[in-house]
């Protein structure tokens, strides 16, 4: 099971998966006009594979068998505000 993979140019550590290079037809327009001019990034073979690198393999594979493509976005961010806030507040209650 082939797939082609391109980076978004717009927003970092985002990729996008669809089983035919340059076939964008199955991927809808807005989530296009927001993930920008793909910049393609490799061909992989998901059937020798047996993980990947910030995506579930068994998730892409049915999202693309589904819907012909999958969206991967970045780990959220660590808000650091907050957690400092968390501790001084667990820290006043001791």
């Amino acid at each position: 099971m082939l797939c082609t993979i391109y980076k978004s140019p717009k927003k970092q550590y985002t990729y996008l998966f669809i089983n035919k290079r340059d076939d964008f037809s199955d991927v809808p327009e807005g989530l296009m006009q927001t993930f920008g001019t793909p910049q393609l990034v490799t061909v992989v073979n998901l059937a020798t594979k047996d993980k990947l690198a910030m995506a579930d393999i068994n998730k892409v594979k049915t999202a693309l068998k589904d819907t012909g493509f999958y969206l991967q976005l970045p780990p959220p961010q660590e808000n650091l505000l907050d957690e400092h806030k968390a501790q001084m507040k667990k820290n006043q209650e001791q």
